[in-house]
This record gives C-alpha cells, structure tokens and sequence, in this order.
C-alpha cells in the first residue's frame, strides 16, 4: 500500500510540475493520436508532425521518469518544441511503466513500437527514411536498449541516437555524481535508486539475463549509429553520463556531447524554457537536421 501512494504521489506532482513549469496544460498544437499494432499489443503515442518532414528523419521519443513517472502529457510541450525547432515529425511512445510493469516490459514496449513504426513509415507522413532515437533520462536508457537490439527493417533506417542525461547503469556501481550531487535537486541519488528498484523488483542486476537493462555494459555499442547526448553538472547522473558518450567513442560511434554545468537533471524537459533548455534544445535541431 505505501508503494501504490507512493508512486501515486510521485506521478501525479511530476504532471502538475510538468504543467506549472510550462504554464499552461497544453502548448499552441495538439498532436495527432496513434494506436500503433505491436508485438507487445497496442501501444499508444503522439504524433508531432513538421515542416520539414520530407528533409528530416523521423524521431521516434521515448519520454523520462525513471520508467515509473512521465507519460505523453508530461513531455507534450517538449516534443512539440523539438518538432518546431527541427522541422523533424515525432512520435512519442506511451510504453507501460513500473512497477505495475517491471523490466523488460518498458523496453521490450518501446523496441516493438520502434520496430512497428520502421516497417510502416510512410505510414506517419514523409521523412527521408531515416529514423532518430530520442529520449531524456530514463528515456534515453530506453532509446540506447532499442538501438542496441533494432530488428532488420529499424536498424539500417537508424541515423541517429539523442540522448538527454540518460540513465545507463545501476546504482551498485556508482559513480562520483551519486555523492556529489546526492541531494539538493530534484533528482536525488535515493530517488534514482528507487526508480532502478521499481523496475528491477527482484530481478539481480549482476544476473546475465539482466544485463541487457544496463547499455554501457553491452559489446555491441559498435553497432550503434551516431550520437548526440548531454550531461548535467548537478545530476546524480552526470559522470555515468560522460562515462556512456567515452564508450561510444571507444567504439568507433561518432559522438557530439554537450555538458551544462549549472543545471540540473530535468533542465532540458520538465523545467520550462531556461537558457541551458534552449540552447541544448537549438543543438538538438541542428544536429537532426544534420541527419
């Protein structure tokens, strides 16, 4: 019982956070809604369609809160901002959250709808036949997890993966930023590791079947198309962060990374448009473009 209030609490403060910082529930369009058919059954998502479809590769969003919290509406005005500012459509997936649904659930959700959008893309309006895999904190652990295991017709359409301060190992092996940055913002070190324990329930983390929770443990980041990601300085997160874009160079991944070091964990999404959020957000634009 104290879980359920818990994640109760948890989920409904980040959707009235999410709405306050952005001043409104809504921004100035409604995304189209999608029911997409998967193998995991059907998935809900947004439809965010740009100007510049045809030119740009579709990004497919997979949204933060630490697969526990976060949902369409909370990521709306952000998902409309990045369609506005690159010109690029965006899907963004409603994948089932823990601890209701536990690991892999919220993987194996986004890697179906993932797989479903890349065998049917001319179905969501013109792109260049590209596809990008977006996503903040959690989001960006889940957009690594897919790339790492895109099927046959996903994986030769992948041009790029957009990581925002993405999660990419457990907390039993932590990094500095779990001490330095404990406390004090709205990621704290406790909250990252009960998130990590909602999701895992009993799964071990040292398990072999479970390593696949855990992208900067893979030996196949040799395989993953070129990326742009962004760390926080007060971000419990921060040097797993770092430590995930040196892998992907070690790999031979072409790899563009920025660091905001007066901000938080949640600056680029949950937090309204500061000047770390908007300057990350112009980066963001250019690189898809660049896709």
């Amino acid at each position: 019982m104290l879980q359920k209030l818990k994640v109760s609490f948890y989920r409904t403060f980040y959707r009235l956070s999410a709405r306050q910082a952005w001043h409104a529930p809504n921004v100035h369009a409604s995304p189209g809604a999608l029911e997409l058919p998967t193998t995991e059954g059907p998935l809900r998502g947004h439809l965010y369609r740009g100007a510049q479809a045809a030119e740009r590769p579709l990004v497919v969003y997979f949204h933060g809160g630490g697969w526990v919290i976060g949902d369409l509406q909370t990521h709306h005005a952000y998902c409309q901002a990045l369609c506005d500012a690159s010109g690029a459509s965006v899907i963004a997936i409603d994948y089932r959250l823990a601890p209701e649904h536990r690991f892999p659930i919220a993987q194996d959700d986004c890697l179906a709808a993932a797989n479903a959008i890349a065998q049917g893309l001319s179905d969501f309006g013109p792109s260049n036949g590209g596809v990008v895999l977006a996503g903040d904190s959690a989001g960006g652990h889940l957009s690594l997890c897919t790339a790492l295991e895109a099927g046959e017709e996903l994986k030769p359409r992948l041009k790029g993966m957009l990581l925002t301060y993405p999660v990419v190992n457990h907390y039993s092996q932590p990094s500095p930023s779990y001490i330095d940055c404990a406390k004090g913002q709205a990621l704290s070190s406790d909250l990252m590791r009960w998130f990590w324990d909602c999701y895992l329930g009993d799964a071990d983390p040292a398990a072999e079947t479970t390593q696949r929770a855990f992208p900067i443990r893979s030996t196949a980041l040799d395989t993953l198309p070129p990326a742009i990601l962004c760390t926080a300085g007060r971000d419990p997160l921060r040097d797993e962060g770092m430590a995930m874009a040196d892998a992907l160079r070690d790999a031979g991944v072409d790899v563009e990374q920025e660091h905001y070091a007066d901000s938080e964990h949640g600056f680029a999404c949950s937090m309204g448009p500061t000047d770390d959020y908007k300057a990350w957000l112009a980066r963001c634009a250019q690189w898809i473009a660049q896709r």
